[in-house]
């Protein structure tokens, strides 16, 4: 009985330090912290505003990700449209397949307040802090979420939320990120969820090389 008790007490003990430090910004704070690469597949899912008289449109994509902090990483489109959203570390490139057609800019200059610095571009919470106001959103669906807003109104980025999975019951779990919520201001919603979310792989910095295809427009921006 003694013995049962104490396995109790432990599981208990571990429950109670989860439920101290479950929120979605303590989340965030572990997973910069804690992964320094990922790799996942994905699902986007993008609803447009209802029009009068006519039902929201949602279109569905899927891909692959991959990330090395704190400044690359790569969203490889498959369906239904090839696309290639490259950070090399210098440059933000962004490939569409079908229109043969490379745009390029300077990545210091794109990624501030968006999606990615959220996830891979910034190296630690402090520097997330000045571009974004942060706080603890209610728990939804499983998952510990964050909501995060842009300081600078001068963007299309109205707001992100960010929903985090812990697999395991101990205390010092890495959580893993499970979804990202994305409302523009437009008010266009986009939902990407990741599977398959594989913790601190080894990606070398060439796996975010990316070479103009022969015969591809390229503007720089």
């Amino acid at each position: 009985m003694r013995t049962i008790l104490k396995q109790i007490t432990t599981v208990l003990l571990a429950l109670c330090a989860m439920s101290a430090d479950a929120t979605g910004l303590q989340s965030l704070e572990a997973f910069v912290k804690g992964v320094r690469s990922g790799r996942a597949e994905f699902t986007q899912i993008v609803t447009a505003p209802a029009k009068e008289g006519q039902a929201a449109r949602a279109k569905t994509s899927s891909g692959s990700f991959e990330f090395s902090r704190p400044n690359r990483f790569k969203f490889i489109y498959k369906k239904p449209f090839e696309q290639s959203i490259v950070a090399d570390g210098q440059t933000l490139w962004l490939y569409d397949v079908d229109l043969n057609q490379v745009t390029a800019r300077k990545q210091s200059q794109a990624l501030g307040s968006t999606p990615a610095a959220l996830i891979a571009a910034a190296p630690d919470l402090h520097a997330l802090q000045a571009d974004f106001s942060l706080s603890d959103a209610p728990d939804k669906d499983g998952l510990q979420w964050l909501l995060a807003t842009p300081k600078s109104k001068d963007g299309q980025l109205q707001s992100v939320r960010m929903g985090f999975r812990v697999r395991t019951a101990a205390v010092d779990a890495i959580p893993e990120l499970a979804a990202l919520e994305i409302l523009d201001s437009f008010g266009q919603r986009s939902l990407l969820s990741f599977s398959s979310f594989e913790l601190n792989p080894s990606l070398p910095g060439k796996s975010f090389e990316f070479k103009v295809p022969a015969g591809a427009d390229l503007i720089r921006q």
